[in-house]
């Protein structure tokens, strides 16, 4: 009997001690309301090439392509599983990037919205509950999300944020011209690590180095879903930000790279 007793404790202690406090809360993280990036972002409707033609004065997907500055940028957070690691890493390269937050978890984890901060990044708005403002096509629901999440972001950095990126990169006209009479510059990208997909570190970082320029925004996550891993984006970095650095491109924040104010 008592060999049994010992035997419980020491799994019921194995598992205590095994799993962290994160871990245990999982599923307490706020979950993207739109879907996971693998099952969302293999249709997009409209492209944002066609819609920064069209709405050239709202929508940015680079910056000067005859400067050395790139930029990074990461979505979905923050995240306590990747979020510190990627802030970790940043800040042993002396690197600045910007950070699109979705409302539900910078109120979750306002301590990550403050190391963010307190580092030197900037952060733009990804919605609250990160829907699929196309599926859902309906203005009165990009307001909501919009608003919220710049009223739980201002409560956390002190600042009204004049960025914005869509859930997915998805838009169309009418969410378009709405986000510009709120005061907003929706930033896309021009580089994709499709880091989303979870390939193994190399890959993503091939899909930057393969594809970067003088200008670039490059679309990196943070956060993720539930059953997500962003394991294999900080260490693609590890590689990326070198390799960059040794080809002579500069790292800075989306306002600096595009010479635009960021807080409203």
């Amino acid at each position: 009997m008592r060999g049994n007793l010992l035997t419980l404790f020491a799994c019921i202690s194995f598992v205590f001690f095994t799993v962290s406090p994160y871990e245990a809360q999982q599923e307490e993280l706020p979950e993207p309301e739109g879907g996971s990036e693998l099952t969302e972002r293999v249709r997009q409707p409209i492209s944002n090439i066609v819609l920064q033609q069209r709405y050239p004065e709202s929508i940015v997907l680079s910056g000067n392509q005859a400067d050395t500055k790139i930029a990074l940028t990461f979505d979905d957070g923050p995240d306590p599983r990747f979020t510190p690691e990627i802030l970790d890493v940043l800040k042993a390269n002396d690197i600045q990037a910007t950070f699109f937050l979705m409302g539900a978890r910078a109120k979750a984890y306002p301590e990550l919205v403050a190391r963010i901060i307190e580092e030197g990044h900037i952060i733009g708005n990804h919605t609250y509950w990160h829907p699929n403002l196309v599926e859902q096509a309906d203005i009165a629901t990009l307001e909501r999300e919009v608003n919220h999440t710049e009223e739980t972001l201002a409560e956390l950095s002190g600042y009204r944020t004049k960025l914005f990126r869509a859930p997915y990169g998805f838009l169309y006209n009418d969410l378009v011209e709405k986000l510009a009479e709120m005061d907003y510059t929706i930033v896309g990208w021009s580089v994709d690590s499709l880091d989303w997909q979870e390939t193994p570190p190399e890959v993503i970082a091939s899909n930057v180095i393969g594809n970067i320029h003088p200008g670039a925004i490059i679309l990196m996550h943070d956060g993720a879903e539930w059953d997500g891993d962003r394991t294999n984006t900080i260490l693609s970095l590890q590689q990326i930000i070198p390799e960059l650095i040794g080809q002579g491109y500069r790292f800075t924040t989306i306002p600096d790279l595009l010479n635009i104010p960021y807080q409203k």
